[in-house]
């Protein structure tokens, strides 16, 4: 199993340092500095996983350089870490909070630069109105001669700092995006099905170990294939984005909503018992029993829609999560079972064993 650093813990300069390095390095061998590529050269150069590091030195040496295929393949084995999502998400934070940094830095670099040409200029034509000795006044001339180069690096400085702040800041922005996008269902706007399972999976490790209970919903839309089937695929999407923002709407706090999959959603609801978790329920099919389809291309009603609902409480015993969503999902049948449009609270893991 690769190595998971923990995060990146450099100091400003030596930060700057490693990611100079990473961008100039993507730019000689002609890779895109998207975030991914970006993070592959900086824990290169930052040397804090010696198993890529080893791996890009064996492949420089077979193929000369490094592709941009080579940093996808060294992104996934070594830097996607999948299941440790939480350590993956500190160690992003830790690079955009130092691409932040790096950014502020020369910005203020920028700016200082700037007024050191403004001050040396007007030094310098000061320099030329004065009268004084031929001593004198070759040493004033090699000043202002190396004033006018000191002018023109500085002048070249604030043109890279430009570029470079630029690049930083595109940087940070396809990284939230990038992020962003790993978490979140496309269509709806809630949290996707693998976040849903890190997040269930998390929450009854935690009420295990604090021995808290905390309770699950299971919503699916009712006769949504016939309705799909019916109209059409954009409008059973905008069916999907509207029950998805009832719960948006509707659910507060810690809870967590996500899109299950296909037309079901899910509700984790942390330090809330059955019988809380069933009256949010009902509160939530009552919200989208209100709601009423338009079709937005031709305007037409097309009626409401009705959702079922499946609540299960977990215990804080051993109680997989696994088992959790089972109970729920069958109180969510029961709900179909009798009619639709209704609430069912599961029985507890004791009742039905008994």
């Amino acid at each position: 199993m690769a190595m998971v650093p923990e995060f990146y813990p450099h100091e400003l300069d030596v930060a700057d340092n490693f990611a100079s390095k990473a961008i100039k390095r993507l730019r000689v061998d002609g890779i895109p500095a998207v975030p991914q590529n970006f993070e592959v050269w900086y824990v290169y150069y930052a040397n804090v996983n010696p198993e890529l590091k080893s791996d890009i030195n064996d492949r420089i040496l077979e193929h000369d350089k490094i592709t941009e295929q080579d940093c996808k393949d060294l992104y996934e084995k070594y830097l996607n870490f999948g299941h440790e999502r939480e350590t993956y998400q500190r160690a992003g934070d830790q690079i955009n909070a130092t691409l932040h940094d790096v950014t502020n830095l020369m910005l203020n670099v920028k700016d200082t630069t700037s007024e050191f040409t403004g001050t040396l200029k007007s030094a310098s034509n000061r320099l030329e109105k004065v009268e004084v000795s031929d001593d004198v006044r070759a040493v004033l001339k090699l000043i202002s001669s190396e004033t006018d180069k000191m002018m023109k690096y500085n002048v070249e400085l604030e043109k890279r700092l430009n570029n470079s702040t630029t690049m930083m800041g595109e940087l940070k922005r396809d990284m939230e995006r990038i992020r962003r996008q790993a978490v979140t269902d496309g269509l709806t706007g809630l949290a996707n099905r693998k976040a849903f399972d890190e997040q269930i999976e998390r929450t009854t490790r935690e009420s295990k170990r604090k021995k808290e209970i905390f309770s699950f919903i299971m919503i699916d839309i009712d006769h949504f294939k016939t309705f799909n089937d019916k109209y059409g695929h954009q409008v059973g999407d905008q069916v999907l984005r509207l029950v998805a923002m009832t719960l948006i709407n509707e659910v507060k706090g810690q809870d967590m909503a996500a899109r299950y999959g296909g037309e079901e959603f899910a509700l984790i609801l942390p330090g809330t018992n059955g019988t809380a978790a069933k009256a949010v329920a009902e509160n939530l099919r009552k919200a989208v029993e209100k709601k009423e389809i338009i079709n937005r291309a031709t305007g037409d009603n097309l009626g409401q829609i009705t959702v079922s609902l499946g609540v299960s409480q977990h215990f804080g015993g051993d109680e997989t999560c696994e088992e959790l969503i089972r109970r729920a999902d069958m109180a969510l049948y029961a709900s179909k079972n009798k009619g639709r449009n209704q609430v069912t609270l599961a029985k507890s893991p004791h009742e039905i064993a008994s």
